[in-house]
């Protein structure tokens, strides 16, 4: 049976905060040379499905250019391969921007029966992961679903973060419930994976247009449907993150550093390669006085100082004297001479400047701007930043992009505050 993966990812991301200030999530780098999406992508061409559609929407335009015609993913193919699409406003009703993730699929129904697939794989662009879809499909087929929802347990506490679903021994979904404050519905959260017969699809996401349209598959196309259809869940016991916030981002990046941790996202697995466009950079350089311990280094880097449990990005140069810790440094970033970074995320082009303290102090006050999204001691600088030499910056201060030096109000910025 002939399948369409349809990648929702035009999602601004605002949880990263100044992260997806300049991109989409799904452009957000990861692991050093990755990008978010290349996950996503990667499991559909290790899957044999190479008929691919990106919708894109929020500042596409990183993640267009990444993807390109496809060509790192095996997916610049004469038949099927890789389809960015993005929105566009018009005079017709049809052309506007995206309202939600159901919308974007139903702006876009006329491509999708162009291609004519039995079924549609709706994936999301902004998670990481490793899966399979074979058995999946498969599975959907052998009950006879109109919909199968990939799901899987999350900690309880987790939960207001995810679609929550109840089933019965079937596993067939008999309640939803999308992102409860109560945490009495279970713990069988919506991946946001759905496989849907193409028909099926068109007929659902077309009832309601205009007056009461179905804008969201979690708010209104998959309530509505556990009414009407066969509705399923498939379960998933893989490995599946969800790094939509900056503490989730820190921590999974970091995990990789860990050889035992690493291994439940095994980056060097032959059998399932994650694929991606590679810029061509230098071998890593080590200087004489430097010390790399439990860390990803990325080509391109020079290390001159020391290196703990942090992942660099291309291009990152760690200048004599300077120490990171445990933090996530991207692109082309320059650290000084004796600059300390401790449990920061530094977006690309940065310069610290000599002697700089980054995350300083044992002050968790949450950013008083941000304070549901910076609140567990972690230091963000946006890209393309200039942080003075001898500058003492706090814990979950947020630095915006683009900052200069004489943006700075003084030698210390406190924990909690913003520049």
């Amino acid at each position: 049976m002939k399948t369409l993966a349809v990648l929702m990812a035009g999602g601004a991301g605002t949880r990263l905060t100044v992260l997806s200030d300049k991109r989409a999530k799904p452009a957000v780098p990861f692991a050093g040379k990755y990008k978010i999406i290349d996950f996503t992508l990667s499991n559909c061409v290790n899957s044999g499905i190479y008929d691919v559609a990106v919708l894109t929407q929020y500042r596409p335009h990183s993640l267009n250019a990444h993807i390109g015609i496809g060509k790192p993913w095996d997916l610049d193919r004469q038949r099927g391969g890789v389809h960015l699409r993005q929105p566009y406003q018009g005079s017709s009703a049809d052309l506007d921007w995206y309202r939600g993730t159901a919308d974007a699929v139903y702006r876009n129904l006329d491509f999708i029966q162009e291609q004519d697939p039995d079924l549609v794989l709706i994936l999301s662009g902004d998670h990481i992961y490793k899966m399979d879809y074979r058995p999946m499909l498969e599975y959907h087929q052998q009950k006879g679903a109109d919909l199968t929802v990939a799901v899987m347990n999350v900690p309880l506490e987790e939960t207001h973060r995810f679609g929550i679903m109840s089933v019965n021994r079937n596993m067939r979904i008999t309640e939803f419930h999308e992102k409860p404050k109560d945490r009495d519905k279970g713990t069988l959260a919506s991946m946001g994976i759905y496989v849907f017969n193409t028909d099926i699809l068109v007929e659902r996401l077309s009832e309601g247009r205009p007056d009461a349209p179905r804008l969201d598959f979690g708010k209104d196309v998959i309530p509505a449907m556990i009414a009407q259809d066969k509705v399923y869940a498939y379960p998933f016991e893989g490995y599946w993150v969800d790094v939509g916030t900056v503490h989730s981002y820190w921590e999974t990046n970091l995990a990789l550093c860990d050889m035992e941790a690493s291994q439940a996202l095994n980056l060097h697995d032959p059998n399932w390669v994650i694929h991606t466009r590679s810029e061509e950079r230098p071998p890593v350089k080590l200087g004489p006085q430097a010390q790399v311990i439990n860390s990803l280094i990325s080509n391109g880097c020079v290390v001159r100082g020391r290196v703990e449990r942090s992942v660099l990005s291309p291009g990152v140069y760690i200048s004599p004297g300077a120490v990171v810790r445990e933090s996530v440094i991207i692109n082309d970033t320059w650290i000084g001479p004796g600059a300390i970074i401790d449990r920061a995320i530094i977006d690309e082009n940065v310069v610290i400047g000599a002697g700089a303290k980054v995350g300083h102090g044992d002050d968790l006050t949450p950013n008083h701007a941000a304070p549901d999204k910076l609140n567990t001691g972690i230091t963000v600088i946006g890209s393309g930043a200039q942080v003075p030499g001898g500058v003492t910056i706090g814990r979950n201060v947020m630095i915006r992009c683009d900052r200069l030096e004489t943006d700075f109000p003084g030698p210390e910025i406190p924990s909690g505050e913003t520049v």
